[in-house]
């Protein structure tokens, strides 16, 4: 695997997920946790459950595992027609979607969010929004096709850049929208921060055109269901879909009993996992990014060796990154979301409940990150049934927890973040005994070295973190003592873990820290 391409990938999504966090920190000051947010909030995830299911994860996983084959065994000219094939397709079936869904937001809204007839006013404004954000999964879908094609290409580094100009354009011209309706940036502005989500997700799409006829790609209008591509695409993107929007399915559950709980719950729950989407999207995200190409190349060519090592590589550099990453979230939860949200109109008891939820969130960020890896595999080995049934088991264990916890222990905000943690682990783990049969066994020496040697590292970094507690409260005192020792704090933690790791020998690190990059690049494409 190549070092260069998943360093790439990370930085792009890291400033992406980035440039996100700063739109959500600027939605929570200005509104605050409280009934205009949670609108904005429960509009934009119907269509973000759709993002899910035909764009960058059912469908992004079906192209580029058909589209890479197409380019080994046919090349350049079949692969580019059956990305015609595919976006002409997608453009009619999607804008469709995008009608009916403007034309029933109203029973959408009632469904999926019942609690909210109890806030006056909050139902018919969550109504208003969706109707201004539903075409964005129609920009999202297009541009998840042109990703798919860059990244087979082996172009990473724009296509993942492409959400970071989503967040440029939906953070600034959200802003100047919001102002233009109202300058006090009152409820009306609401709507001015709903247009420029919009407009960024036609940016997200619109920017990799060009990238894409540079390499050849003209894009033209193509119907042709006799073309084994697009058959093979529409027949992965079924089970994929479900398979790959498991956790969103989930939050959409979670929105459903959110809705009931006391007002601003929908926002906490919201920010937290914005703070696990980070590590998600720089780790997992990242990696699975430059995996999934590969993956589906040795399974067109039947290197079945190559396909278990690509694997492998793969899942441990994502236990590598992730697995402190949820530590530290974790133990640090409240001086990390009063750091990040705690100003405005976004206050101490908000802080408290958000901090609460993402504890919840942490305990599954590993096995979040890990299906990213793994659950693609299967496309790729043309057993897509598996993540399906997985998913589908998933959904309803969430549901039984989510009833569970709130209504029969009433564990509010926290039960809501147990059960998709729960259910992710539950997920991952029959994954991995399913790769264990189809793929190759995950309990290699090599392998279970690692895990013992990113164990003891963790442990490392949590008894850093304790020491480190000692002497700094960044809870105690002004914003920039908040700031600055929670800063410290993850200095401190992030320092531990790596040093640990270089002194037990663990060559991932070899992803932050090179002494000569040509010889390193070298042997952990050998070691690949």
């Amino acid at each position: 695997m190549s070092t260069k391409g998943t360093s790439r990938v990370m930085l792009a999504i890291g400033t992406s997920r980035i440039l996100g966090l700063v739109r959500e920190v600027l939605l929570n000051t200005v509104l605050g946790a409280g009934k205009e947010l949670d609108a904005l909030i429960a509009a934009f995830r119907i269509p973000n459950l759709l993002r899910d299911l035909f764009a960058e994860g059912a469908l992004s996983t079906a192209f580029v595992t058909t589209f890479s084959q197409k380019l080994a065994k046919e090349g350049k000219a079949a692969a580019y027609r059956l990305a015609n094939n595919v976006n002409t397709l997608l453009f009619i079936v999607l804008t469709t979607i995008v009608g009916v869904g403007i034309l029933e937001a109203d029973f959408l809204v009632h469904f999926f969010n019942p609690g909210f007839t109890a806030i006056p006013g909050k139902t018919e404004l969550t109504v208003e929004l969706t109707r201004i954000l539903f075409p964005f999964i129609l920009f999202l879908s297009l541009a998840a096709v042109y990703m798919g094609l860059l990244n087979s290409l082996h172009h990473f580094g724009l296509p993942a850049l492409a959400s970071a100009v989503f967040n440029l354009v939906s953070i600034g011209l959200g802003l100047l929208m919001a102002w233009w309706l109202d300058p006090r940036f009152g409820p009306k502005s609401v709507y001015g921060f709903a247009i420029g989500v919009l407009v960024g997700g036609l940016a997200q799409w619109l920017v990799m055109v060009p990238r894409a006829l540079s390499v050849g790609y003209h894009g033209h209008w193509l119907i042709d269901f006799r073309d084994p591509g697009l058959r093979q695409v529409l027949r992965l993107l079924g089970p994929a879909s479900i398979g790959a929007a498991a956790i969103q399915v989930n939050v959409l559950v979670n929105g459903y009993f959110a809705s009931y709980l006391e007002n601003g719950s929908v926002t906490c729950l919201n920010n937290a996992f914005r703070l696990i989407q980070l590590p998600i999207g720089l780790f997992g995200v990242a990696v699975a990014t430059v995996t999934l190409p590969h993956l589906a190349r040795h399974a067109a060519l039947e290197e079945k060796k190559a396909l278990q090592d690509r694997l492998l590589v793969g899942v441990r550099q994502t236990l590598f990154l992730t697995l402190p990453a949820a530590i530290g979230l974790f133990l640090l939860a409240e001086p990390v979301i009063a750091s990040i949200y705690q100003y405005g109109r976004f206050t101490a008891d908000d802080t408290a409940r958000t901090a609460l939820a993402l504890k919840g969130y942490a305990l599954g960020l590993v096995s979040y990150s890990c299906i990213k890896v793994v659950g693609p595999v299967f496309s790729a080995i043309d057993k897509p049934g598996i993540p399906l049934r997985v998913s589908l088991t998933g959904i309803f264990l969430n549901a039984g927890l989510n009833y569970l916890l709130i209504r029969v222990y009433h564990l509010g905000i926290l039960g809501l973040t147990l059960s998709v943690a729960s259910t992710a682990t539950l997920n991952i783990l029959q994954l991995v005994w399913a790769s264990q049969r189809h793929v190759g066994t995950f309990f290699r020496p090599d392998f279970l070295q690692a895990l013992v040697r990113i164990g003891l590292s963790c442990i490392v970094l949590i008894g850093a973190l304790r020491v480190g507690s000692w002497f700094i409260d960044p809870l105690d005192g002004p914003v920039i003592v908040r700031v600055a020792g929670t800063l410290a704090l993850c200095t401190l933690g992030a320092a531990a873990y790596f040093l640990a790791a270089t002194l037990l020998g663990l060559s991932d690190v070899r992803l932050f820290f090179r002494k000569s990059r040509a010889k390193q690049v070298k042997g952990f494409r050998d070691e690949a």
